[in-house]
């Protein structure tokens, strides 16, 4: 399985509080997303608003995507929603 994500620009979804990014799995788009609650909890995302959640979104995208990998090759390739539990307790990125 080979999983890639492209450079896109994320966008916040506000119907359900996600940052959403997009992965390619064999060359198929597959949607990914991380809750603004581990943005907050892991990334150091103050919970001012949609532009404190994407700067931690894009400080932290070399670990959310790792992470994201993980689960697209758990999970077969089908869409991932990250949530604070799918990151270890303490490992915040500054």
């Amino acid at each position: 399985m080979q999983i890639r994500f492209p450079a896109d620009t994320p966008l916040y979804r506000d119907s359900n509080l996600t940052v959403v990014f997009a992965a390619l799995v064999d060359g198929e788009p597959v949607p990914c997303a991380i809750s603004v609650e581990a943005l907050e909890d892991h990334f150091g995302a103050s919970p001012d608003g949609r532009e404190a959640w994407m700067r931690a979104f894009n400080a932290g995208r070399d670990r959310i995507e790792a992470v994201a990998r993980e689960h697209l090759r758990i999970s077969n390739g089908t869409p991932v929603l990250l949530k604070s539990g799918h990151f270890p307790p303490g490992s915040m990125v500054s």
